[in-house]
């Protein structure tokens, strides 16, 4: 909510969300309807790990580091799209209940896109600018949300350090693990550069997206894993490998989309 007031919503936001958001349920879609990738991530939670990045907790506060201000809104746009996926629809994918009855709960979807951080931070920046305090409120939130930005490599760490001390062999993955790891890191920002190209992004704007959808697979996919008690070590598993190889991942991007650019 602070960074949005502080940059303010504007059409490179909204392009970005819907970029993502859409890019997201297609390809879900996409796994489910065709066995050859079905077979590959047979369920929700490796589907998940494979389209869902840290793009709070480690996409802007790399995006803020590496590209120009002007790029934030799609930083954030992008964000937004990927968390408003993730808190909508991973609750709704990951209740075994739900899914084994064969039964729609609008009611739980309803409850999950409005307890979704995205969602609630939308409605306030909205309630803010309804109000004309938009400028102010940015003002006051905007020191808050720059330490937060600052703690969130800590959060990560903090996950990362208690995962390890969880038994299991991180590097012990099988096929279904490898591509959905495969997934996240190499396919999905290819596509969004594809995606990118087709729609005539600049430099900087299709900087700012690729570098998000090249984020480490989420921390949210092991809360809603441990939260749902559905397949919490595969999430581990990836959450841990994908963060570690992103290390290299991200700054090697960074350098081959200035060479093609």
């Amino acid at each position: 909510m602070g960074l949005l007031l502080k940059e303010g919503i504007d059409i490179n936001l909204v392009r970005s969300a819907v970029l993502a958001f859409t890019l997201i349920c297609f390809l879900i879609i996409l796994i489910n309807i065709f066995p050859v990738f079905k077979k590959r991530l047979p369920n929700y939670t490796l589907q998940l790990a494979g389209l869902i990045g840290n793009t709070s907790f480690l996409g802007i506060p790399i995006a803020i580091a590496l590209l120009p201000s002007n790029t934030i809104n799609f930083t954030i746009g992008f964000d937004l799209g990927t968390t408003l996926f993730a808190w909508i629809f991973g609750p709704f994918f990951l209740q075994e209940k739900a899914k084994n009855e064969n039964i729609t709960k609008m009611e739980g979807l309803l409850n999950a896109l409005i307890n979704s951080p995205a969602s609630r931070g939308i409605i306030g920046v909205l309630l803010a600018y309804l109000f004309h305090i938009d400028e102010i409120l940015g003002s006051y939130l905007w020191i808050p949300a720059r330490i937060v930005i600052a703690l969130a490599i800590i959060i990560v760490g903090t996950r990362l350090g208690i995962i390890t001390n969880q038994k299991g062999k991180f590097f012990d993955l099988n096929e279904e693990i490898k591509f959905s790891i495969l997934l996240k890191l190499f396919i999905l920002p290819f596509i969004v550069f594809l995606i990118c190209k087709f729609l005539n992004f600049d430099f900087y704007q299709s900087s700012a997206v690729i570098l998000q959808a090249a984020t480490p697979t989420a921390i949210s996919t092991i809360l809603m894993a441990e939260a749902y008690d559905v397949k919490q070590k595969i999430a581990s598993k990836i959450l841990f490998t994908t963060t570690l190889i992103s290390i290299v991942t991200i700054p090697l991007l960074k350098i081959l989309l200035k060479a093609f650019n």
